[in-house]
């Protein structure tokens, strides 16, 4: 069985490879008579593409998304959506080298220990690349989001890279877009700056952290035990390349408070109950409360560094490599707007699943 899919509603199928002609994405269940078009999705793409800044990867893709299906006269007609985006500057000669090495911290060795043969090419289908799918994906999310859940808000920014982590008495929202690592304060994004700059001419990488907040998510969303809001965030993060920890609210932090301090206390405002804080993440129970969905990961530093690691070949040997080739210094600054797709993605999932079990006629009322 290949697991290429994900999603029960708004079911989301990528393909294609990193030094193929083409990656892309098939997505079904997407509701009729949304407005959609190419340019709404390249906004998103935009975000995410390779040679924006020196802190990236100078792979120069424009990442044009193609829709070659499910929509017309600008509208989703409620088939499969096909989103193709081509591939224009492969260089698959930096990658001969390492044709029968296996890269330390890739996934070089798996591929081959589970399927006898791997595309050595940048990585194929393990590569980052895979994600510009999920982006133009969670476009089309949003489109639909937009329609049905208006108001509703998504926002992803880099707290962290490597020991430096932002001071969230300067969180600045206007700031996120103003700078290259999607930082909400210009304080750390200039110390980022000067960091990654030393990395990048010495070769090295570093890891970094994300945080993606849902506003205006309505509650109800999710359902228990194992349909939970915080478990497809949680399994959707997790399967952003990279990616090696995630957290919902206060997350691990959670282990070093007390009950006093995590329980998030409620008293009834003009428009319905109010939470004091925050620690949940927006998710009891594995459903919604109305509050911001809080999602946090963690990514670790790029495997492909010009300091030699040692290794093995296939056939058993000994060696040391060193991986050449246009590699991002740090890839949890592209990761943001990876992020904020699969949020997209999984919230309209679930609200499509509440909408069709409940209705719009929605549950409890209180007062």
């Amino acid at each position: 069985m290949s697991y290429n899919t994900f999603g029960r509603l708004f079911r989301v199928t990528t393909w294609g490879e990193s030094h193929g002609p083409a990656i892309g994405a098939t997505v079904d269940g997407c509701p009729p008579g949304i407005r959609v078009n190419e340019e709404m999705l390249q906004h998103w793409l935009d975000k995410r593409k390779p040679g924006q800044s020196r802190y990236t990867t100078q792979r120069r893709e424009p990442d044009r998304v193609k829709i070659l299906s499910g929509v017309f006269e600008g509208r989703t007609t409620g088939t499969p959506v096909q989103l193709m985006i081509e591939n224009t500057d492969q260089r698959s000669k930096d990658y001969g080298d390492i044709a029968e090495k296996f890269r330390p911290g890739h996934a070089d060795i798996t591929y081959w220990l589970k399927y006898g043969i791997r595309d050595y090419r940048g990585g194929g289908r393990s590569s980052a690349r895979e994600t510009a799918s999920r982006v133009a994906a969670g476009g089309l999310a949003r489109a639909v989001l937009d329609e049905l859940l208006p108001g509703l808000e998504i926002t992803g920014y880099m707290v962290r890279m490597g020991n430096i982590a932002i001071d969230r008495a300067r969180f600045d929202w206007s700031e996120i877009p103003r700078n290259p690592f999607w930082a909400p304060d210009a304080q750390a994004a200039r110390e980022w700056a000067d960091y990654l700059d030393g990395l990048r001419k010495s070769g090295s990488s570093v890891g970094a952290m994300i945080e993606v907040v849902a506003k205006g998510v309505p509650p109800g969303l999710g359902a228990p035990v194992y349909g939970k809001l915080d478990t497809d965030l949680a399994a959707a993060m997790m399967s952003i390349n990279a990616v090696k920890g995630v957290e919902i609210g206060a997350g691990m932090e959670a282990a070093m408070l007390t009950g006093e301090e995590n329980a998030d206390e409620i008293r009834m405002g003009p428009d319905g109950p109010e939470f004091g804080s925050n620690h949940a993440g927006g998710i009891l129970g594995g459903i919604s409360t109305g509050q911001d969905v809080v999602v946090r990961f963690a990514v670790k530093p790029t495997s492909s560094i010009l300091t030699p690691r040692k290794t093995i070949t296939k056939s058993g040997e000994e060696t040391e490599i060193v991986t050449k080739g246009r590699h991002d210094p740090c890839v949890g600054i592209r990761a943001v707007p990876v992020g904020e797709a699969m949020m997209a993605c999984v919230i309209l999932d679930h609200y499509l699943l509440h909408r069709a079990q409940i209705g719009e006629s929605g549950g409890g009322r209180i007062g």
